[in-house]
């Protein structure tokens, strides 16, 4: 039975290919798991309009982040917290402190996009990186000043 592949699939290949597999295969496993539909005319040319659908999606996603990006260059954001001796905080500046810091500034950033290995635990001047897609980073300088 030809069979059109709707997903990847680990074993058989990528999404779009066009597969003859045993008839069994087909029926049992591949068509009611979704991993495939029956490799009609209408199928193919359904599956490809959805491919196009997808490459323009992604096209405009990719043309927005790197839009965001290029106001993001250059930005600098100031979070105040509490700290004691030694400049030390008396909590942390997280990932999602410095998205809403950034949130306040005009920019709409998840906390996932800000690249923190760990929490920041001392006052002073940090570059952060954003990502704001693929194909779009940008740095953004944190200072972290006393309340």
């Amino acid at each position: 039975m030809k069979v059109i592949l709707v997903k990847d699939h680990p074993r058989l290949g990528l999404g779009g290919a066009v597969l003859e597999v045993a008839d069994g295969y087909a029926r049992n496993y591949l068509l009611p798991q979704g991993w495939a539909h029956p490799a009609t005319a209408q199928h193919i040319r359904q599956f490809q309009q959805q491919q196009e659908k997808q490459k323009q999606l992604e096209a405009k996603r990719l043309e927005v982040s790197r839009r965001l990006a290029e106001k993001l260059k250059g930005v600098s954001i100031t979070i105040a917290a509490a700290a004691g001796e030694e400049d030390r905080l008396y909590g942390s500046v997280t990932a999602a402190d410095v998205a809403e810091a950034l949130k306040r500034e005009g920019f709409e950033i998840d906390k996932k996009q800000v690249k923190l290995e760990e929490p920041i635990k001392r006052l002073g001047i940090y570059t952060l990186e954003v990502q704001l897609g693929p194909e779009a980073r940008v740095d953004v300088k944190v200072w972290i000043v006393k309340e």
